[in-house]
Formats: structure tokens, sequence, C-alpha cells
């Protein structure tokens, strides 16, 4: 029983193909490559933004956790 030869995937094909019919296997391929093509996207979205400097640097005001200490000097 180990691995299936060609022969087995093109019997396996073409009963898919008769259950399913061909317009609905295009349709789904379609719809599979629009659906990658709207993951790569996002993924390359997102990727610019994290790409945007931290709020600190964006208004030059340090927010909490990054308040630097103060040197007090006697006059």
């Amino acid at each position: 029983m180990g691995t299936f030869s060609i022969w087995h995937w093109l019997v396996v094909l073409a009963i898919v193909i008769l259950v399913f019919g061909t317009k609905k296997l295009r349709n789904l391929g379609g719809d599979l490559g629009s659906a990658v093509k709207g993951f790569k996207e996002g993924i390359k979205e997102s990727e610019t933004e994290n790409t945007s400097p931290p709020p600190s640097q964006i208004n030059g005001q340090p927010i909490e956790g990054e308040i630097k200490e103060k040197t007090h000097t006697k006059v």
C-alpha cells in the first residue's frame, strides 16, 4: 500500500472532474489565486506599517517608559 503511482492520481483526478465539473474547478482555482494574492498584499502592507518611526520620534516628546532621568546640578 506504500505510495500512490501516477495512475492512482489520474483516476482520482478523473473522478473529481466528473463529480464537480470543470467550471467549478476553474472557479475554485480563481478563488484560491485571489486569496493568495490578497494575503501577499496584506503582508506587504503590514511590513510597510512596521517601518514607521516610534511615536516618541514623531512628536519629539518622550512617552512612558522612555522618560530620561534629569540630572540635577547644584549652582
